[in-house]
């Protein structure tokens, strides 16, 4: 893609700039996200080289620039699939994206940027992955939604604020002896979450893809592993952004309900948050009334509609890549049946499409 001037700015006389990202530009970007307001942790620079070397695909970052300024920036990535098409995405693999702006013309012009690029590489839709609307004439997918509450830096409020009968969970929990570690144990994590999405009916990424993560993001990226008399029965892969935690890869043994390891697990990260001056604890993103969707409504989370908007190019229609399209169904059940081993070979060539 060109760099362009679109248009002037409606705020100034000095003309926003959009311009292809290249590496040297990572401390520029960095330091936009860390300070822009809309911009999280999956605008981080580190996801371009992750995603790319995790899955292939090929990213396109987008930087406005007013006064050789970056003002906005734009996340995204071609994915291409026989089974799941063609599509340009801010960020594939991530609950949040889109643009992150300081200014409303610079979020425009990112936008349309976008689906000049989008056109350019005649793929069926761009689509942003947004906390809030950026193009509200665009189609949206009214199928997930997030989980975002402040908590306190005081443990005891923080368990007082979770619902009684959740509330009671966590002590039961307490009392299991129950063990919470934090570290970067990739292969234990590895083999609970491999289980739990297997026997959701969805294939899982790679090991390599947690490992990445684990490398690229040092400090911010944490795992906490749960275990009961020594054996690991649940654990999570967390994020942490500015004043934010966000619990995101996390999976149990099939010994983990007995002791309400899970409940404990997410309890330990809330408490670990606190440890490191969290004030924003972001359950993540779940589908509506689905198992996960009502777990984090008993620790008393509002769920927020999930902003995801579509650039319609070659398709006529949003996409139905969710588990909840009747047109999966047979394929879930039996992915779900599928041997454990094999579904940690084969899955990882099936989800590098799915984004």
């Amino acid at each position: 893609m060109k760099s362009v001037v679109l248009e002037r700015s409606s705020e100034s006389d000095i003309a926003v700039r959009i311009r292809p990202c290249t590496d040297t530009d990572e401390p520029a970007w960095e330091q936009f996200v860390s300070s822009c307001r809309q911009a999280t942790f999956f605008h981080r620079y580190g996801w371009k080289r992750v995603i790319s070397r995790a899955f292939g695909h090929t990213p396109h970052y987008l930087i406005a620039e007013r006064d050789n300024k970056i003002c906005g920036v734009l996340p995204l990535f071609h994915l291409r699939s026989f089974l799941f098409g063609n599509s340009l995405i801010s960020v594939p693999f991530c609950v949040y994206g889109g643009v992150a702006a300081n200014d409303e013309d610079s979020s425009v012009q990112l936008i349309a940027a976008g689906m000049e690029l989008a056109q350019e590489l005649q793929v069926d839709y761009l689509e942003l992955r947004s906390l809030v609307a950026q193009k509200p004439e665009w189609p949206v997918k009214e199928l997930y939604v997030t989980f975002r509450k402040a908590i306190s830096a005081d443990p005891d409020e923080n368990l007082k604020a979770i619902p009684r009968k959740q509330r009671a969970m966590i002590r039961r929990a307490m009392k299991a002896n129950l063990e919470s570690s934090q570290g970067d144990d990739i292969d234990t994590l590895y083999a609970m979450y491999s289980e739990s999405v297997r026997n959701l009916g969805t294939p899982v990424f790679s090991k390599r893809y947690l490992r990445l993560l684990d490398e690229e993001f040092g400090d911010a990226c944490e795992t906490t592993i749960i275990r009961h008399e020594g054996r690991p029965v649940a654990g999570v892969m967390s994020f942490y952004f500015r004043d934010e935690v966000l619990p995101y890869y996390g999976g149990g043994s099939s010994a983990a309900r007995a002791v309400s390891a899970n409940d404990f697990l997410y309890w330990q990260v809330m408490c670990r948050a606190v440890e490191r001056g969290v004030t924003v604890f972001d359950y993540g993103r779940s589908k509506i009334n689905t198992g996960s969707y009502r777990f984090k409504k008993h620790w008393g989370f509002t769920p927020v509609p999930l902003q995801y908007e579509y650039g319609l190019v070659r398709a006529t229609e949003i996409p139905n890549l969710s588990p909840t399209n009747p047109r999966y169904r047979l394929f879930i059940d039996l992915w779900k049946r599928m041997p454990l081993p094999l579904s940690r070979v084969i899955g990882p060539m099936l989800a590098r499409s799915l984004g």
